[in-house]
């Protein structure tokens, strides 16, 4: 499965920018929780050299916990250009400490890539739903627990009926600050496209594309941000 073509961009601006600094055309990249390899494929292709902390592809949630806490182990400290941490902060049992052990790995100069669930669109896209009671209790938990994505409305392992942990902007760029990481430019994902029915897209051929060109036109719009599906924020060491 590929990965967002609003964050593949993002990423080869990246690394073509880390590659320039480094003097290496060839960059060492951790995709921790990496799954089906949607980011890491098209980066490898790309000639760097991609290493995927992803042990279990059974269950998902348990792989990308283990992921976090086997990183330092498997890539070592101070060696890796570019970490990828896609849709792992939700599972982890404490975003903090995976975020700590991210910064470990990192080179000076070096980059993370943070990928996170939406808390304000989880609420939204349930208000629309019309499940007005879900909306309200996944309301409650928003800004919750020094930002780290925990409470009702972020969920997380081990919490009863909560699935995974959604986050604010505002808490990413926390918990990338806490690690000693300078946050970086933010990008929304899934801003329109999760909240347009299918059956309005299908009823004209030139929905689609056009669908996309809004969607990268309102990924870096900051008023728009939280109102995506997942948002997308790099950190720098």
């Amino acid at each position: 499965m590929a990965g967002d073509p609003v964050v593949l961009d993002v990423l080869q601006t990246v690394v073509s920018g880390l590659a320039g600094q480094t003097g290496r055309a060839r960059l060492d990249i951790v995709d921790a929780g990496g799954g089906t390899g949607g980011f890491a494929v098209p980066l490898a292709s790309l000639g760097h050299r991609v290493t995927v902390v992803d042990p279990s592809p059974n269950s998902l949630a348990a792989a990308q916990r283990r992921a976090a806490a086997d990183l330092a182990l498997v890539a070592g400290e101070q060696s890796a250009d570019l970490v990828l941490c896609h849709s792992v902060l939700e599972y982890v049992d404490s975003p903090s400490a995976a975020m700590a052990a991210i910064a470990t790995v990192l080179r000076p100069g070096g980059a993370v890539s943070v990928l996170t669930a939406s808390a304000v669109a989880a609420v939204i896209h349930r208000a629309l739903a019309g499940r007005f009671d879900e909306a309200r209790r996944l309301l409650t938990g928003i800004g919750n627990a020094a930002g780290n994505g925990s409470g009702p409305a972020a969920g997380g392992p081990g919490r009863p009926g909560a699935g995974p942990r959604r986050f604010t902007l505002a808490a990413v760029t926390g918990l990338i600050e806490q690690a000693g990481l300078r946050p970086g430019p933010a990008q929304g994902v899934r801003v329109f496209a999760d909240l347009v029915p299918r059956v309005v897209a299908d009823a004209d051929p030139g929905a689609e594309q056009a669908l996309q060109g809004l969607e990268l036109a309102v990924s870096a719009h900051p008023a728009f941000h939280d109102f995506a599906s997942q948002f997308h924020v790099l950190g720098y060491r």
